[in-house]
């Protein structure tokens, strides 16, 4: 495939106003539609504005090229690592709109072909609907990395069933689109063939009545059965391994287990988890963990603080070798600093969930009449220092 050149005047969210439709196109297909700023505040303004517009009923969002998001660009985070808070705005608007996403007042509907993954995954998630294809691949590997499954993760992993959250977060592990709707993280499965049709169908709806537009899809969508050999088919194994108290208990809850018959599939789970973060697994599996007791505002309040943490390297710098290793040298053999579990004191891990100072914080707008307030310009951290 010819590589996709980036046009230098080309909008990289391209919103559209069709009668009370509203669609909004991920456009950098040539680097998998991730997110940077750019994208997060064109967002954020198109989703304000047809939230207050009287005239847009149904939101329509999907990828440009073979990607709905393949997450946050994390070159922009590993070119900021030298620069005090580079990436702290970005950071900030991206789980700012995490909250309007979830809370939206108008019928919105993700049609997600290809990858979505971490934070573009969030932007298919909590959506009233979610479009999946045989060609969807949704994971959050942040764990992996040095970092953590942010912009909402810790509260949607965390109320998935058993400890498929925990799972799912520290492993990375992928899921396809007809295990996303089994798992409860997508609503419909549609085969790709027939995605722009339901898209045109959509458009031509004219109306954001949920019950209307659910309607339409379901005329798509086709009934799921998950292959046999499916982490989900796994569910008694992973509830037994990954309820354990602390990372070194489920490996070694795994361990035991990945000698028995038939459970040659936990083989790469521990691999890959060996081959992780030790700080990033330990943060992570807290983060989830707490997620279960926090609303969807306290979730993404200790997530904003675990990310300004991690990013200000507070114990670790592994999220920045982490992405060395994955995206920049393509080494795959990252260095970890602390480099085993014991080494990551939990002494240490509470130093990143610490509470700022309340001016400091993520500022949720969860009051009607200030709902699209505490944006980032008006916060401590815009003003001149």
């Amino acid at each position: 495939m010819a590589q996709e050149i980036a046009k230098p005047d080309e909008k990289v969210v391209l919103g559209e106003e069709i009668g009370s439709v509203r669609l909004i196109t991920l456009n950098r297909p040539w680097q998998l539609n991730v997110i940077s700023s750019a994208v997060v505040s064109l967002l954020s303004e198109y989703l304000e504005k047809w939230e207050k517009d009287d005239n847009a009923e149904l939101i329509l969002i999907k990828g440009a090229g073979r990607a709905f998001s393949a997450g946050g660009d994390l070159k922009m985070f590993y070119d900021g690592r030298k620069l005090e808070d580079s990436c702290l705005e970005v950071v900030y608007r991206m789980y700012w709109l995490c909250y309007h996403i979830h809370t939206f007042k108008k019928t919105q509907v993700a049609l997600v072909h290809g990858i979505s993954m971490g934070g573009g995954a969030s932007l298919m998630v909590p959506m009233k609907f979610s479009v999946v294809t045989e060609k969807t691949v949704f994971a959050t590997p942040e764990a992996g990395f040095g970092h953590h499954p942010d912009c909402g993760f810790s509260y949607i992993h965390s109320r998935l069933p058993g400890h498929l959250g925990e799972y799912l977060a520290l492993t990375g592990a992928r899921l396809n689109g007809k295990e996303l709707v089994a798992a409860g993280l997508a609503t419909h499965f549609v085969p790709s063939e027939k995605l722009p049709e339901l898209e045109q169908r959509l458009v031509n709806l004219n109306t954001g009545v949920e019950n209307v537009v659910k309607s339409v899809i379901e005329e798509f969508s086709v009934d799921v059965q998950i292959d046999e050999d499916s982490v989900l088919n796994k569910k008694f194994l992973i509830d037994s391994c990954f309820s354990k108290d602390s990372i070194k208990e489920i490996i070694e809850s795994l361990e035991a287990e990945a000698s028995k018959e038939g459970n040659g599939w936990i083989s790469p789970v521990l691999k890959g988890l060996k081959r992780s973060s030790p700080t990033g697994l330990k943060i992570t599996l807290r983060s989830i963990r707490e997620g279960r007791k926090q609303s969807l505002s306290e979730c993404l309040k200790k997530e904003f603080r675990l990310t300004v943490n991690i990013l200000r390297s507070r114990i670790s710098a592994d999220i920045y070798e982490g992405i060395r290793a994955l995206t920049i040298d393509k080494d795959n053999s990252p260095k970890w600093d602390p480099s085993t579990l014991d080494e990551v004191e939990d002494e240490k891990v509470n130093l990143v969930f610490e509470p700022f100072q309340d001016d400091l914080e993520l500022q949720i707008p969860e009051r009607e009449d200030c709902r699209w307030g505490g944006k980032y310009e008006n916060s401590p951290y815009a003003l001149p220092k």
